[in-house]
């Protein structure tokens, strides 16, 4: 069964993180979320989560993927956190999957992973000024070899969706996008 980390940090954007539990556990994904810190997670919309696990419990575990939600301040203090910079430095050279939604992939670009790469963002963290070594577009989900990017809640299901397909492949996609009454 693939596996899948998702960090929650404060200020997380609550309808990506919620999104993508539930569709790769539809999937029969293995999700494991981690809590920057101990105790529940204050979304960007004070919805609370409870994480799983604290990101230190699995520092040293490899996982299939590992995601960000973005949202404000949760990408901040998902890019603060040098634990994070490790776990994806770690996972890309490991030629594992990493992905990131809305804000998030400016963490990604942060920890080098979109040098040379196509990505998304929600409209304006990614700029080609800011980041003249990423090649920003503006499609929903952006798949460039292992690293996957999407630009926000309203593109959470269909990022949600090409990540079932990438770990459990076109056939699961189909099964969950099926329930889903899409």
């Amino acid at each position: 069964m693939p596996s899948v980390l998702i960090p929650l940090a404060e200020g997380c954007e609550e309808l990506e993180a919620v999104t993508l539990i539930d569709l790769l556990r539809r999937a029969q994904i293995e999700v494991i979320t981690a809590g920057l810190k101990p105790g529940p997670v204050r979304c960007s919309r004070q919805t609370v989560l409870v994480p799983d696990v604290e990101l230190d419990a699995v520092l040293e575990r490899d996982f299939d993927l590992i995601v960000l939600p973005g949202g404000l301040p949760g990408t901040t203090n998902l890019d603060a956190d040098p634990r994070i910079h490790q776990l994806l430095k770690r996972h890309h050279e490991q030629g594992r999957y990493t992905a990131a939604i809305c804000a998030a992939p400016q963490v990604l670009a942060h920890a080098g992973l979109l040098q040379g790469k196509s990505a998304t963002s929600y409209p304006g963290v990614l700029s080609a000024r800011d980041y003249p070594e990423v090649r920003v577009l503006e499609s929903p989900v952006v798949r460039d070899g292992q690293v996957i990017t999407s630009r926000g809640p309203g593109t959470a299901m269909d990022f949600a969706l090409q990540l079932i397909e990438v770990l459990a492949g076109s056939d699961r996609r189909q099964e969950v996008e099926a329930q889903l009454v899409r």
